[in-house]
């Protein structure tokens, strides 16, 4: 992200092109998948919508965000 960062730093006046690459089943690839869902779950929370009767953050989440390293 630092280096995508960069790449669009204030002042850039040519076109940027930035691509990511994950190899399949690695440690890259699955913290990927963890950064994902931590957005996910950070979203659903921090969101406002009007009616919702659902609660943002479920049981199964709780559980997940407390399990033991590695329960997951």
């Amino acid at each position: 992200n630092q280096a995508t960062d960069r790449a669009h730093r204030l002042g850039q006046d040519k076109p940027v092109f930035v691509y990511k690459l994950v190899t399949e089943q690695t440690v890259e690839e699955r913290i990927l998948t963890m950064q994902e869902r931590k957005r996910a779950l950070a979203a659903g929370v921090y969101q406002e919508s009007e009616g919702e009767q659902e609660p943002r953050l479920s049981g199964h989440d709780l559980q997940e965000l407390f399990a033991p390293f590695g329960e997951r």
